[in-house]
């Protein structure tokens, strides 16, 4: 598991483009037959991709001594959204048939967890997030027809895109992660613009569905401070409370967003004007 400690936003100004990469972008999300994991200090979130392959991934009893538990999941929730082929996942002997663009929440005190790939030749690729919890809340399959859909933007600005809220209050009940998909439709490439921040939660970005030869020009840092990243290929940006996140692509894409925080409010958003960036 690979640690990454919170930064100020006055330390994260005098990063060059190195710096911002190192503290921020996860690059390597999906190995086979493994499970990654990157373990954040800014509200503890795990951000992680598991590729079952050729043999179903287990959490190892050992992971739970980064949490300082006795199990990984004693007292934390996780989230899952499949972005490859069909998976079968295995929760305390509950199964669950899990396909493309579907998302899995699994609660608190989850002990044994499998994971595996219906077909090797288009194996699973389950990203997931995960984030300390207090109440055990069910486990439960959500599909794209039962996501909370919202559609924003317009062609005349490029951000045309439909939201689908699959972990959040009006879909199932969680202690504090939540979780989504954002598609946008042909011919958009910006998300998220104007932008936000959201003092009272963090969030991480996943970007998929990407040609080799595109990339995101992902902004952070404060309004008036803006910096970029370039991202490829399922990879994801850690975005603290302070940070604006918002990006454009060169090609289409797809991203998978999650926020922990202090509350489960999805419009709870302070919105920065356009005059304000800098």
């Amino acid at each position: 598991m690979q640690i990454r400690q919170p930064i100020h936003s006055a330390h994260a100004r005098t990063l060059d483009t190195e710096g911002l990469r190192e503290q921020f972008l996860i690059e390597s999300m999906f190995q086979p037959d493994a499970a990654t994991l990157t373990y954040s200090q800014i509200d503890r979130i795990i951000v992680g991709g598991i590729m079952p392959v050729a043999q179903a991934v287990r959490f190892a009893p050992e992971l739970g001594r980064h949490t300082g538990t006795d199990f990984f999941l004693q007292r934390r929730e996780l989230g899952l959204i499949n972005i490859g082929g069909a998976a079968r996942v295995t929760v305390d002997g509950t199964v669950f048939e899990i396909g493309g663009r579907e998302a899995l929440y699994v609660g608190q005190g989850a002990r044994d967890l499998s994971f595996e790939s219906v077909d090797a030749k288009q194996p699973a690729k389950l990203y997931f997030n995960c984030a300390p919890a207090h109440t055990a809340y069910p486990h439960r399959k959500v599909t794209l027809a039962e996501a909370s859909p919202e559609t924003l933007g317009a062609p005349e600005t490029s951000n045309r895109r439909t939201i689908y809220k699959f972990l959040v209050p009006d879909v199932l009940p969680t202690c504090q992660l939540l979780m989504g998909m954002t598609q946008l439709e042909p011919g958009s490439l910006w998300n998220t613009m104007p932008c936000h921040t959201h003092d009272r939660r963090m969030e991480v970005y996943f970007y998929f569905d990407m040609s080799e030869d595109a990339v995101v020009f992902h902004m952070l840092g404060e309004p008036t401070q803006t910096r970029h990243l370039v991202v490829r290929n399922e990879q994801a940006v850690i975005s603290p409370s302070w940070s604006i996140h918002s990006g454009v692509g060169t090609k289409a894409y797809t991203f998978i967003w999650g926020m922990v925080g202090e509350n489960q409010v999805f419009k709870d958003m302070d919105h920065i004007p356009m005059t304000t960036l800098r």
